[in-house]
């Protein structure tokens, strides 16, 4: 092969390699969600059906966002699991209204805030009624029975760790049943590790807690992430276990700093309890 020949592969191939890692962290993985799906279930028979979306982050209202939509019309869940940082900053509270509009106003959606809630200053009150509007519903440190036929949950949403007033005790003392069966929303995983700690007096049966937060580093090689945000702990993304409770660590779908994603997927989450 000629000198010049060889080269001119040589940049042909470093053109492209470069152009296929830029395709896949500005734009495939996204805006192409990956699905997970966990039976939490026990084997019990009439099964509740729960979709997790995290750290959302809306800016607008992309393909991804939509295809989420469109699995969601195919799932037909019992609830929408929203476990903070959906929207960033006040002014986006039309393009949440926007988007929930998308939905099934029959299905139930149920938010936690989480960091970017608080420090964007969005109000809860206005927050409140743009998911009101939508079948939806705000847990700070409360909980709410969600039922289907004979079945019941629980489902206790805590406020953001590290930018609001996580209070596990509190949104206990709101719970009609301390023996049901209990789904924990937590935004920050590290606040998780005092949630298992409490437990072990109050011994709710909690199935499992929801986080995000991490965005499973967003942007990582080989596994080790560049960056984790404050509140993440020790976790990163998947499932953990903390105090003997098993914890679920979604990467999220939205992007922060940086409009990329790299060996990080955007992720949502389909849990059978």
């Amino acid at each position: 092969m000629k000198r010049r020949t060889f080269f001119k592969r040589l940049f042909t191939s470093i053109v492209g390699f470069i152009g296929l890692i830029t395709f896949d962290a500005f734009w495939f993985e996204k805006h192409i969600i990956q699905w997970t799906d966990f039976d939490l279930s026990d084997g019990v028979k009439e099964k509740i059906k729960l979709v997790q979306l995290s750290d959302l982050h809306l800016r607008d209202i992309h393909s991804g966002l939509t295809s989420i939509v469109e699995k969601v019309k195919e799932l037909r869940p019992d609830a929408l699991i929203f476990t903070g940082d959906t929207i960033t900053r006040k002014s986006r509270l039309g393009l949440l209204d926007e988007y929930l509009h998308l939905f099934d106003d029959s299905i139930p959606k149920i938010f936690i805030y989480g960091n970017k809630e608080h420090s964007g200053k969005v109000p809860m009150d206005e927050f409140r009624n743009v998911v009101g509007n939508h079948n939806g519903i705000l847990l700070i440190n409360e909980s709410y029975k969600l039922t289907k036929g004979r079945r019941a949950i629980e489902i206790l949403g805590i406020d953001d760790f590290i930018a609001g007033d996580a209070n596990y005790n509190d949104a206990i003392r709101t719970m009609g049943n301390s023996d049901s069966e209990t789904i924990v929303l937590n935004h920050c995983p590290e606040y998780s590790d005092t949630i298992g700690v409490l437990n072990l007096s109050v011994k709710l049966n909690i199935k499992c807690i929801l986080s995000g937060h991490t965005h499973g580093g967003q942007i990582t090689f080989f596994g080790k992430e560049l960056f984790k945000p404050d509140g993440s702990g020790k976790y990163l993304k998947g499932w953990y276990k903390t105090s003997d409770l098993p914890m679920y660590v979604s990467k999220g779908i939205g992007t922060t700093i940086l409009p990329v994603r790299f060996w990080a997927r955007a992720e949502a989450s389909v849990f059978y309890v």
